[in-house]
């Protein structure tokens, strides 16, 4: 009697159990996802400063102004250093001049060797002309000894000639060569000198126009300052056009699926969190990478060009905060999160029928933080479960067991 009585209890607890979970009507709906994102402003045009393209050697800075100064035309925005090139100006002058003393001195060299062994050129021909002219070949009047001593005579001085003409050549090829390569120290010399002398030419950057100083930052967010190196061209700075602005912000990498080119976003001064303005995404970047060196979190560039631009609030460098409209579908169905069940790698949900609920696989697409689209697997007014009935059943039967 007593089992009879549990038995009873429990199926009555069943015919209870779809009455008590709480269920969603599901219908089609409008669905929006949206994704916040932080930045800065960033004019759209801009005059880049640089260091002078005609400085070919590193340049000191020994003034820079500040960060977000109001220039006017002509003002001096970054001072160099002057000691380095006026060092190399002097080495250059005193290279060259040394390289022209050594010119002087192989000129010298070469004129007075070249004039001593013409001489000996000479001599040896006049020796040479001297033997030929009293030969000794007359046997019946002069000895051996002196014939032979004759025909050596002839061949000492037409071997003196010869090493003469040789040596000489030789001589004034080696004296050609050291020119040459003085000449190449004169260039070098030269170089340091216009080197120089252009560095001392561009000591200074001015304004072309009117407006605010931005300073670039390296990647370690750092900007220029005094006693840093620049090389020519290298990026010091912008004055930007106040009356176009854009934000660049960054979205987290597990935020920015969906993410594309066009979509809407809305965009608030951090400074007046009451100025919003309007825009939409001009492009995103490819791939994420982190937005703080030496940090693993990963992020996703993003330009947002804005509808409107108020020079009054809006400075290059201002923060703003995003929220960028990634997905907006007119008709969904969209269900909450908790209404969808994970069971042996399927995706369902608990659909409710004849009083009862039956699993329903289904598929998924876009989710937001608390809803779900369901692409496939539900009509339009299925009632579907937000807590899983098989739980509660096997809950059930646990306390019935425990009776």
């Amino acid at each position: 009697m007593r089992r009879l009585l549990v038995v009873a209890m429990f199926l009555v607890g069943c015919g209870r159990a779809s009455n008590d979970i709480a269920t969603f009507r599901v219908h089609r709906m409008e669905f929006k996802r949206f994704v916040t994102a932080e930045g800065t402003l960033k004019a759209v045009k801009a005059t880049p400063l640089g260091a002078p393209l005609n400085a070919s050697a590193p340049m000191k800075v020994a003034w820079i102004a500040n960060d977000g100064t109001l220039l006017h035309k002509g003002d001096v925005i970054v001072r160099f250093d002057a000691t380095d090139f006026e060092n190399l100006l002097l080495n250059g002058n005193e290279d060259r001049k040394t390289a022209g003393n050594k010119l002087t001195s192989t000129n010298a060299d070469a004129k007075a060797t070249h004039t001593n062994l013409r001489r000996d050129a000479s001599l040896a021909q006049s020796e040479l002309e001297a033997a030929k002219r009293f030969t000794f070949d007359d046997a019946e009047v002069f000895s051996r000894y002196a014939r032979i001593e004759s025909e050596l005579d002839q061949d000492l001085a037409s071997n003196r000639k010869l090493h003469a003409e040789e040596v000489l050549t030789v001589r004034d090829n080696l004296a050609g060569i050291a020119r040459d390569l003085i000449a190449i120290e004169d260039r070098k010399a030269g170089l340091k000198i216009k080197q120089a002398e252009d560095g001392l030419q561009a000591l200074q950057v001015v304004a072309p126009h009117d407006g605010i100083l931005v300073l670039t930052r390296n990647w370690r967010g750092d900007m220029a300052r005094v006693g840093d190196s620049m090389w020519r061209g290298q990026p010091i700075g912008e004055i930007p056009d106040m009356n176009t602005m854009k934000a660049e912000v960054f979205v987290l990498e597990a935020d920015a699926a969906g993410l594309a080119v066009g979509e809407i976003a809305k965009v608030t001064l951090e400074s007046n969190a009451s100025a919003t303005f309007t825009g939409k995404v001009s492009s995103v970047d490819k791939v994420a990478r982190p937005r703080i060196p030496r940090q693993p979190v990963q992020y996703f560039g993003v330009t947002v060009d804005l509808d409107r631009s108020d020079p009054k609030s809006m400075k290059p460098g201002t923060r703003v905060r995003s929220v960028l409209e990634v997905e907006n579908q007119a008709s969904a169905f969209a269900i909450p999160r908790q209404a969808l069940f994970e069971k042996e790698g399927k995706k369902l949900v608990y659909r409710k029928k004849d009083g009862k609920f039956e699993p329903v696989p289904v598929t998924i697409g876009s989710s937001s933080a608390g809803r779900v689209v369901v692409t496939k697997g539900i009509i339009d007014g299925d009632e579907i479960a937000l807590e899983d009935p098989e739980k509660q059943d096997d809950e059930r039967a646990t306390v019935t067991d425990a009776r």
